[in-house]
């Protein structure tokens, strides 16, 4: 089987916007309270860095570990290119997902990646909604609790290429 290397997308996105003089703004939420920065484009790879640690399924070794599920959204007109583990206990990513504007004419079009991570022991759980909006920011959403704690929510924001 032969898997699309979600990996490899967000790496060409990563390295266009690496050598793009575009504005990168970066807003972190905690609660109710944010704070926006700008960031330098050296600056953008590390903010990235969730993105770039997925494994890369079109590895033949990673892959036999996921499966592939595709369907059609009729609402949105994408089809949705799912890969979920095969052992969920044994991942770390519990899903990757591409949705995918099919095109004839131009070319299929990658609109969104989501990827979503899991883990939990006895230090507590950790959870992340990844989406990466292609061509114009990605978002993490990290919600973690420590045993006997309140559960936190911190959602980070990074754009660049936007309409403001």
């Amino acid at each position: 089987k032969k898997f699309i290397s979600v990996l490899s997308l967000i790496e060409k996105q990563v390295a266009h916007v690496d050598t793009s003089l575009y504005s990168i703004r970066k807003v972190v939420t905690r609660d109710t309270l944010s704070d926006t920065t700008y960031l330098r484009r050296e600056e953008f790879r590390n903010a990235a860095k969730e993105f770039l640690e997925i494994p890369d399924l079109s590895d033949p070794k990673v892959g036999k570990r996921y499966k592939e599920e595709t369907g059609f959204e009729e609402l949105t007109h994408r089809v949705i290119i799912t890969y979920l583990p095969l052992n969920p206990a044994k991942e770390d990513i519990q899903k990757q997902e591409l949705q995918v504007i099919p095109n004839a004419a131009t070319g299929d079009k990658v609109t969104n990646v989501i990827i979503e991570r899991a883990t939990s022991n006895r230090d507590g759980y950790l959870a992340k909604k990844m989406l990466w909006n292609t061509d114009h920011s990605f978002l993490i959403t990290t919600i973690s609790q420590k045993p006997g704690e309140p559960e936190v929510v911190t959602t980070t924001k990074v754009s660049w290429n936007e309409d403001e």
